[in-house]
């Protein structure tokens, strides 16, 4: 048993230009070596880019992204009697959040276009029209929960 108290959550303030709470979270994640000018003159970037190529305001697009991205399902291995199930369980809110952004953010570092803003506009254009990698890694999580879902009686 856990001898220490819970950590508690610190509160994120909305960013400033787009008065959003999931874009600082995103930039947060995004953010390299505590740089976030950088990091901001990056997403803002994206959001530019995405206007002119999906002709519709980033931000929206963004957020349909990340939408599209969220898991429902995961597998969470559980110690049965020596053996180690994959139990498939939901996900938490705060945590399909935050794993759409970590899977954008991944997905957007390995593609190959030339910068980061322009990575992250193209990989965030292709979520929020469910195509790309980012939803190829939720539909396979979302497989292997269906198919480990005989073991679901092991979730306690």
């Amino acid at each position: 048993m856990a001898r220490k108290k819970r950590a508690t959550k610190r509160e994120l303030l909305p960013d400033l230009k787009s008065g959003s709470l999931l874009v600082t979270q995103f930039m947060n994640n995004l953010m390299h070596r505590g740089k976030k000018s950088t990091t901001q003159r990056i997403f803002f970037d994206a959001m530019e880019i995405i206007a002119k190529k999906a002709n519709q305001p980033g931000l929206e697009v963004f957020q349909k992204a990340v939408e599209n991205v969220k898991p429902v399902l995961e597998v969470k291995p559980r110690r049965v009697g020596g053996a180690t199930y994959q139990v498939p369980v939901e996900v938490r809110s705060e945590r399909r959040t935050a794993l759409a952004i970590k899977w954008i953010i991944s997905y957007a570092r390995s593609r190959s276009e030339k910068t980061m803003a322009d990575k992250l506009a193209a990989e965030l254009i292709a979520a929020s029209k469910n195509e790309g990698s980012s939803i190829k890694k939720k539909e396979d999580t979302h497989k292997m929960a269906e198919a480990n879902r005989a073991f679901a009686h092991f979730r306690w």
